[in-house]
This record gives C-alpha cells, structure tokens and sequence, in this order.
C-alpha cells in the first residue's frame, strides 16, 4: 500500500431525492438502501479499506453526523473524521481535507469519492483509481472518472473529452447538470461521457488550483496549516467555514481549469439518486417489483416498495408506483417523481415542520 496515497469520502449530503427514507437526520449514506446489511458508506469505506492504509482513509461529513459514522464505522480514528459545521456544498470540504492532509504529507496523492454510490464492479474501480493516481502523482492533473451515459440525464454533470488514444484524455468542456435538451445534443455527440463525482490529483494540483480559481477559498484554509492535527483545528474550522462560499468542485474549479483530464471506465457505477435508479439496482420479481418478503403483490408491475415498521403490506394494481414507509412517514408516488418528490419535501416542510424532513 502506497503511504502517500489517501481517500477522502464525502458523507455531508442530504439526499433528499430518496426521502422518505432519507432524511435531514439520517441521510442514505448512513441507509442500507440496497438490503445488504450494510449502508452505503459502509460499502465505500470497506472498499477503499482493501486498497489503502486505514489511516490514510478520511471521512467528510457535518458535525451533526458524527455519532452516526462512529456508530457505522469501527475504528476511524478522530482525526480522519473532517467535521463540517455548516453545509458549504464540495469545494469548501475538499479544500478542508486537501489543506488538511498536505500539512502532513506534501506530496500525497488523494481519491474524492462520494459516499453514497454503487460501483458493481469493484475489481475494475481499483485499476482505474490506480492508474489514474500513478498519473496524478507524476503530472499537474485534475482527473475524474467518466461513465459513458445511456440516457440523457439532467442530474449528472458531462464531460466533453479529446478523443485520442490516450489512456486519460483531455477534457474540452466540463458542464454541469444541463437541461433535457442540451443532454440529449451530448448523447448524440459520441463524446460526452457523466462525470461520476470521483475524483484523483495530487494535493499539490488541487491546492494549485484553489489558488488560482478559488482564492478566498484557499486564503482560510491556508491559514489553518499550524492548526490541524491539533486540538485546536475544531475551532479554526468554525470560524473558517463562516468565510466560506457555498458552491460546488464543479463550479469552482473543473468548468474553469485547464489541466482537467478523464479516464473512461465501466465500473458498473450509479449515484443512486432517486428511487427510479433504486429500482434499477434493485432484486426484482418476474413483475418488475421491487419489493421487500413481507410485500403481496396483485397485478401490480414495476413498482418499489420499502418500509420501515410494517409487518404487512399489500398492493394491488399498482404500475410503477414508490411506496415508501419511514419512521411514521408514507409517501406513494410515482416512482419518477423526482422534480416532484422534490416539490413535496418542500412543501411537508413548509407546512408539516422541519421534523419530517
């Protein structure tokens, strides 16, 4: 195991897409989404656990969920756990670990993953994270892993690489969740790929990068190099984080830089954002349900079912409906409402409380 190469795991979202379950209070990293046994960062940090040095793997989560990842993940040492005290979207917690880990080791490289994805197909995730870190640690290079897309979705962010025969290829443009109709002109193209959100550079290139086009971003956590690993990086971190801006790696850094590279990889890769890509990953029955042992199904086809506290449920002609049951909460909608779900989350809240989000 390389000592100079780290994973930073990013748990701080909301995902409020796959509410019910999902929640403000518990959010579906922390969900065994897919009845594994396991949530889904316990499948990230168990995977990256084969390849890297347990003490190399940090975890970027809100202060609010602290007690949820010690509760999930044994032994992650207190000064792998990055705790944010505001929600500041990615570039203010990457810049927090990249600044972090480079007052400790300059010269380490580091994979940024998200916490909450599926990747089937392990085996080839870890040779193209290692070719894309033995890359990343000899050149100036931003890289992300590209997905070649089937659908024209608005959620993801697209890459527009060079083609060549290189192995990772030059990124032309980077744009990030179109609308319907320019993803549709990507897909055409031939040569837009998603971006899946994992990222591999060295700490010197992202920190670079800040400088150049995220400077207010780079200028607080700069400063904090004598603090961290220390007792006092909790209240440097407080007052840092009030400075911050609130805007994505994306925006701040992959539409703008020139040095943003992508590897074209399957690894059998979903974001697992809304209950319809659920369905899609999830065991079904010879009627496309999606459902628990204590469901009954009449006449009832491509539905997903999941339920918190019900011995019994029982559907009957029922087409492609999300019944979801959570810690008293029932919602039964289409299953790809997402703009709607999104409606209606906003809309419980506004009207029902803040308890139930």
């Amino acid at each position: 195991m390389n000592q100079n190469n780290y994973v930073i795991i990013m748990a701080g979202g909301t995902g409020t897409r796959l509410w019910p379950v999902s929640t403000s209070k518990k959010p579906k990293q922390f969900h065994d989404l897919l009845g594994v046994g396991k949530s889904l960062l316990q499948m990230t940090y168990e995977r990256f656990l084969t390849k890297f040095p347990q003490e190399n793997i940090y975890i970027v989560t809100n202060k609010e969920y602290e007690s949820l990842v010690h509760e999930q993940i044994a032994g992650i040492g207190s000064e792998q756990l990055l705790l944010e005290p505001y929600k500041r979207n990615t570039a203010p917690c990457i810049a927090y670990a990249a600044y972090k880990i480079a007052s400790k080791n300059p010269d380490a490289s580091m994979v940024i993953a998200p916490a909450d994805h599926l990747i089937l197909k392990e085996d080839v995730f870890h040779q193209s994270v290692a070719v894309a870190l033995d890359s990343a640690a000899k050149n100036e290079q931003l890289i992300t892993l590209g997905m070649h897309p089937n659908r024209p979705e608005t959620g993801y962010g697209y890459i527009q690489y060079i083609p060549d025969s290189a192995t990772i290829k030059k990124v032309k443009t980077f744009t990030e969740k179109p609308e319907i109709g320019l993803a549709k002109k990507f897909i055409e193209s031939g040569d837009f790929v998603w971006n899946a959100g994992i990222f591999i550079w060295s700490a010197k290139s992202i920190i670079n990068a800040f400088e150049s086009y995220l400077p207010d971003l780079a200028e607080v956590f700069a400063e904090g190099k004598s603090q961290y690993f220390t007792t006092n990086e909790s209240l440097f971190v407080n007052k840092a984080y009030t400075q911050c801006v609130n805007i994505s790696i994306d925006f701040g850094i992959m539409e703008k830089a020139e040095n943003v590279f992508v590897l074209l990889t399957d690894i059998g890769w979903s974001d697992l954002g809304n209950w319809e890509s659920l369905h899609e990953i999830r065991e079904k029955d010879n009627q496309d349900n999606a459902t628990p042992k204590n469901v009954m199904s009449f006449n009832s086809t491509g539905n997903i079912v999941t339920t918190d506290k019900s011995d019994l449920v029982v559907i009957q002609d029922l087409h492609d409906f999300l019944v979801a049951e959570q810690d008293g909460v029932i919602l039964i909608c289409k299953k790809n409402a997402e703009k709607e779900i999104k409606e209606i989350v906003n809309s419980v809240k506004t009207e029902k409380g803040e308890s139930f989000i």
